[in-house]
């Protein structure tokens, strides 16, 4: 590697924006271009931090894990597979 160590090349890019009031709340608009790259729709949650000396960063949660329906059947004949065999899976573990 060259004298530059840094792998990424990275380009923030902001806009002074004012903050108001809706209701109780104090609002930052997202401005729309921003709101376009980054596919946020209107009604879509992001997360909100605060950087302790910085300021704060808005931006999306992580994609949640789809919830598989799991059937209450197959949860109680897993637990008694696992149970019954927990000696040969605790062998195979340690392998």
């Amino acid at each position: 590697m060259t004298g530059n160590s840094s792998r990424y090349n990275i380009v923030l890019t902001m806009q002074l924006q004012k903050v108001f009031r809706a209701g109780n709340s104090n609002v930052v608009a997202i401005p729309k271009d921003f709101s376009e790259e980054l596919g946020l729709k209107v009604g879509q949650e992001v997360t909100v931090e605060k950087i302790p000396g910085k300021g704060i960063f808005i931006g999306k949660p992580p994609k949640k894990e789809r919830k598989l329906g799991v059937k209450v059947e197959f949860k109680k004949w897993l637990e008694e597979v696992l149970e019954e065999d927990k000696e040969i899976l605790d062998e195979l573990a340690l392998r």
